[in-house]
């Protein structure tokens, strides 16, 4: 890890990481058609920085690890190494951190649905319904408060799950 590629990488990642990741969904979301696979894409393109950054910190960590330098010093090549060495050891954290991400991806989705970037009808989405649902607001409140209590209880499981992931992973917690 170093050299050429790492710095235009990392580079292009820290221009990415200026900009907030809902701005850049909204963005992307503008640009492209609104289907549920371009939204997902939209989500995507905001959170990737992220995720670089997290894989490059622990990469960093990890290749100076003894288990490593065991391995450099029976002879494996660096493929083996990424792959058998580093990469088992960095998955853990990164399913905790998509786990607990899902959630504001989920806010995410919803948020564009809710401005019209999101999936469009009949594809039910719960943006999409809250934004359709607050005109009748008065007299048919569970049109929005439904979809609304789905998306917290959906945002929080996936929060809960996320810390008992962090729990499980987590060597250092007892």
């Amino acid at each position: 890890m170093g050299g050429k590629i790492d710095a235009v990488i990392t580079g292009i990642t820290d221009v990415f990481l200026t900009i907030p990741p809902m701005a850049l969904a909204l963005a992307v979301s503008a640009v492209l058609a609104p289907t549920l696979q371009n939204c997902i894409i939209a989500i995507s393109f905001g959170w990737w920085p992220w995720y670089t950054r997290l894989i490059r910190g622990q990469v960093l960590s990890l290749k100076e690890e003894s288990f490593v330098e065991a391995s450099r010093a029976i002879g494996a090549g660096s493929l083996y190494i990424a792959f058998k060495e580093i990469l088992p050891n960095c998955i853990a954290i990164i399913i905790v951190k998509a786990t607990l991400d899902f959630g504001y991806a989920i806010l995410t989705g919803a948020t564009l649905g809710f401005l019209g970037l999101g999936v469009r009808p009949p594809t039910p989405e719960w943006g999409t319904m809250i934004s359709h649902g607050r005109i009748y607001l008065p007299y048919m409140w569970w049109l929005t408060a439904f979809p609304g209590l789905a998306i917290a209880v959906t945002v929080l499981g996936f929060n809960l799950l996320g810390d008992g992931l962090r729990d499980v992973f987590d060597v250092r917690i007892e």
